[in-house]
């Protein structure tokens, strides 16, 4: 999707029509409107825009990317032009810090024009040579999706004209036009267990002392998924996580170069999730039935816990409880004590944090975990913004955070440009977010706190912690810390004891 900044919507309009500030963006028509202060604020942010003003979220084909990479074996497969590949690659890169390889079908005029069916076939080719993998996630980008590729039709000439070939390929629609980033990461989970997943032939196949447990964790960072594998290993659960790039996106240094790397969920576990006891699923914003636990629960009878991201107190407890049930032991002493040294934290450093005011933005089941977790602390969130449309955004939110006010402002579908009109009116004493709205925090001269995806001005994105006890307690201190440094910076006096 085109993502214009607002600075790029004034040099467009030209200088005689934008008026820096005052100017509220382009409609389409090669002028812009002056802002008026007569009382139509809310009128004028209503209107719907022709582009999008700096999104608040990112192109569906990114999110399927990085669930390919959670697949051992795995190369993304983008059937569209290069440059999506080369974007994506990018984007990705300088969040995780680590090689990522995407294959493309290098679309041009006449593919444009006639298909991308030779295409295709010539890069799954190349690719099957060059890399040798265990699987290939082909996700469709917009040009593929606006000329109507037949993806089904295509897959099945490529095993055709390939009698005895083994070519493990799964498919996912990735139209970033219909999407975001979380859309094209659900989609590719769906998909992989939809395409690879086995239905047992009979419920006698499940056995509850030896199958292990689903777990969909969603777009969480590298930290967290090794966090979750070993909660689970604590609660002796035998699981099976997908997408799990813990190692993938956060690994070590080389010996020698790895053209895939190494990690990632193996492909016979995916098979296998049709025979598990549960599967656990987080998003609060899912829905109901088209998920991949949901698929697993309607096609294979697996039970299925849908839970908000356990992130703060109240929704690490939710699925503690689950783990417990599903285990049938007692939270291990060693969690039992990260909670409590979490509850003595709040206590001790509450005088801080009580009734600072913050913008949280992200994807919307993020958004809604970090707002649980500040109004637990005594923090009052006075925007909760997402680019997301699930439809089920405001309801969710307050769901999980039952002591939200009411004047709280819950935003979807939104961007950084509205943000920017919204946020100085509100007073904020930070941000909680990725990177993407460091410029808003820095014109309003409030600090930002960086959480989820992307952390491009800063070393170790991929190992920010925000699941369970020990994540609270991670956010917590740097919360805080955040705002004692900024009290230090305002004072004039600059107090070393606080």
């Amino acid at each position: 999707m085109l993502t214009i900044e607002t600075n790029d919507i004034a040099k467009a309009a030209g200088p005689e029509t934008c008026e820096g500030s005052d100017c509220i963006g382009c409609h389409g028509c090669g002028t812009a409107e002056l802002r008026e202060d007569n009382g139509e604020q809310d009128e004028l942010e209503s209107r719907n825009f022709t582009s999008t003003r700096n999104a608040c979220k990112l192109c569906t084909p990114l999110g399927a990317c990085l669930v390919f990479r959670g697949v051992e074996g795995c190369i993304p497969f983008l059937h569209g032009s290069q440059g999506c590949a080369t974007y994506i690659r990018r984007y990705l890169i300088s969040h995780f810090r680590e090689p990522i390889d995407i294959a493309s079908s290098n679309f041009h005029e006449e593919s444009a024009i006639f298909g991308g069916a030779s295409n295709f076939k010539q890069g799954i080719g190349n690719v099957m040579a060059q890399y040798e993998p265990q699987l290939i996630g082909v996700a469709t980008t917009c040009l593929a999706e606006t000329i109507g590729e037949n993806m089904p039709q295509l897959l099945h000439g490529l095993r055709f004209e390939n009698p005895g070939r083994s070519l493990p390929i799964v498919t996912v629609s990735t139209a970033s036009y219909r999407g975001t980033h979380m859309d094209g990461f659900h989609s590719a989970v769906c998909a992989l267990v939809e395409q690879l997943a086995v239905k047992p032939e009979i419920a006698a196949e499940k056995n509850a002392e030896t199958s292990s447990v689903n777990v969909f964790p969603g777009m969480v960072s590298p930290a967290d998924l090794r966090y979750l594998k070993e909660i689970l290993s604590d609660f002796e659960l035998p699981s099976a996580l997908l997408p799990d790039y813990s190692e993938t996106m956060d690994g070590e240094s080389w010996s020698h170069y790895e053209k895939l790397q190494s990690g990632g969920t193996p492909v016979l576990a995916i098979a296998a999730m049709g025979h598990a006891r549960a599967s656990i699923e987080f998003g609060r914003t899912l829905h109901p039935t088209k998920t991949p636990a949901g698929i697993l629960h309607e096609t294979c009878q697996v039970p299925r816990h849908l839970l908000g991201l356990p992130i703060g107190l109240r929704e690490t407890d939710l699925f503690f409880s689950v783990l417990q049930s599903l285990s049938g032991c007692v939270v291990p002493s060693k969690h039992q004590r990260e909670r409590g040294r979490l509850v003595d934290s709040l206590i001790d450093a509450h005088k801080y944090v009580f009734e600072k005011r913050a913008v949280v933005y992200g994807e919307e089941d993020l958004v809604i975990g970090l707002t649980a977790f500040l109004t637990e602390i005594g923090v009052t969130p006075i925007l909760c913004a997402t680019g997301g449309k699930s439809g089920r955004f405001a309801e969710c939110l307050r769901e999980a955070a039952p002591g939200l006010p009411e004047e709280t402002r819950i935003e979807d579908g939104f961007d950084f440009a509205g943000m920017a009109d919204v946020a100085p009116s509100l007073a904020p004493d930070f941000f909680l977010g990725s990177s993407k709205g460091y410029s808003v925090a820095r014109k309003l001269k409030v600090p930002l706190v960086r959480v989820g995806f992307p952390i491009h001005d800063r070393v170790g994105g991929q190992r920010v912690l925000h699941l369970g006890y020990r994540g609270a307690q991670a956010l917590f201190d740097q919360i805080v810390n955040t705002l004692m440094e900024r009290k230090q910076e305002l004072s004039d006096i600059g107090y070393s004891y606080l």
